[in-house]
């Protein structure tokens, strides 16, 4: 059996500073709403562990009777069960691999899990219990295994090996032998995965694609579940790369290299930017009052001075009643519920109204410039060039549909998704 894990295990190196990368959960502006807390938080950082745990396969057995099953995993070792009948199951030994650390990603609390992740709520509706739906996000969802050698190659596998070391692939789990000889499948929802070229500095989005149990890559099936596998994606890897993004049915990965990390902007540089924005001095054109976002670590309830914009025409204002329209209109991309409809007193534009928010998940940020636009329908502040590439990279959303959402609360964005902020600087 393994030995318990204590929350933070793994987490920090003792004496190797080797980073392998870090996995942010899009939808959380930085941490968990009820805090970053062991192993269920936010973000995840992978580090070189001080003794390898990677697996890789050795032995594989054909087995007839329960009890053939019984003996083969009572050695103890990590292994893969592929179901093929009630009286036939090939059972895959893997056996100790000390050039590859192992790190498991899943909904879990047992101790195999590295990562616990639950279930992203669109919109960023921070008091919704996750709990009350039933979870989309398996168990034992994923595994990443990095090369314990430069260049630190990280790949993405289906599946995580449960308490017993097993992953378990039951009779209607899709599976098959491929042409080598090895067996191999794919878990109920699917974990999905998309490479962009080019990230940070020139984005472009890759397509998805669906990991198998073994690391292949296929193209997606009809729908998440369906019983049929995709084409075999001829020459494409597993390997992630800086600005992948891993879709669990549920929840939504953004994969950075410790490389990418170390060219990314920090929470410092945010709060700098804050800072500059603030010291410009904007002004409400209404009631003249000045305008300041409040600080990173208090950016999730509204204050005062908040700045308010006009998501039709980009106009920032400070919280007033003016323009108010006396219709209610349920507006595309809001979700549930409806929303005011307000007139900018500048340009007579008619929209939502909404406060802004400074993005502070440095992650998600594909450059380093002014937080010059906000995201619509939910008012997240970044740069330009960050608006506009989450608004043009559709994430997985239900059995087969695709759409942006909000890096940094997960609301599902309306087209062009995004808005261009104008600020009123003071008058004296």
């Amino acid at each position: 059996m393994n030995s318990p894990k204590k929350d933070g295990d793994d987490d920090v190196p003792v004496k190797d500073p080797v980073k392998y990368g870090e996995l942010v959960i899009l939808g959380y502006n930085g941490s968990l709403p009820s805090g970053d807390r062991g192993r269920r938080k936010s973000r995840f950082a992978l580090y070189r562990r001080a003794k390898a745990n990677g697996v890789k396969p050795s032995a594989v057995h054909i087995l007839n009777t329960p009890h053939d099953s019984k003996a083969v995993h009572s050695r103890g070792q990590h292994s893969i069960s592929f179901t093929l009948s009630r009286n036939q199951t090939v059972v895959v030994e893997y056996c100790h691999d000390n050039t590859t650390d192992m790190f498991q990603i899943g909904r879990s609390t047992e101790s195999p899990i590295d990562f616990v992740v639950t279930d992203t709520s669109g919109g960023g509706k921070e008091g919704e219990d996750p709990s009350i739906a039933p979870s989309t996000i398996s168990r034992f969802a994923c595994r990443v295994v990095c090369e314990r050698n430069p260049p630190y190659t990280a790949r993405i596998y289906a599946a995580g090996f449960d308490s017993s070391k097993n992953i378990f692939l039951g009779e209607k789990a899709t599976k098959w032998k491929n042409p080598d000889g090895h067996m191999d499948g794919l878990t109920t929802n699917g974990v999905l995965v998309m490479h962009p070229s080019g990230f940070p500095e020139d984005p472009k989005q890759g397509l998805w694609r669906e990991i198998s149990v073994c690391g292949d890559v296929y193209a997606l099936r009809e729908t998440r579940s369906g019983p049929s596998r995709g084409k075999l994606a001829e020459g494409e890897s597993s390997a992630l790369r800086d600005g992948s993004l891993v879709d669990l049915c549920g929840a939504t990965l953004l994969w950075r290299t410790g490389e990418g990390l170390m060219r990314a902007p920090t929470i410092r540089h945010l709060e700098a930017l804050r800072q500059e924005l603030n010291a410009s001095r904007p002004q409400c054109p209404v009631g003249l009052n000045t305008l300041a976002f409040p600080s990173l670590p208090r950016s999730h309830s509204l204050e005062e001075r908040q700045p308010w914009v006009y998501l039709a025409c980009g106009h920032v204002h400070g919280r007033h009643d003016w323009g108010q329209r006396s219709e209610v209109e349920e507006l595309p991309g809001e979700g549930d519920g409806s929303t005011t409809q307000r007139e900018c007193p500048l340009c007579r534009s008619v929209g939502p109204y909404v406060p802004l928010w400074l993005g502070c998940e440095p992650a998600v940020y594909v450059d380093a410039s002014a937080p010059t636009h906000a995201f619509v329908p939910c008012g997240h502040v970044c740069s330009e060039k960050t608006a506009k590439y989450w608004a043009e990279t559709p994430l997985p959303h239900g059995t087969h549909a695709f759409r942006p959402v909000c890096p940094f609360c997960s609301a599902a964005l309306s087209s062009p998704g995004w808005t261009r902020l104008i600020f009123q600087g003071p008058i004296d």
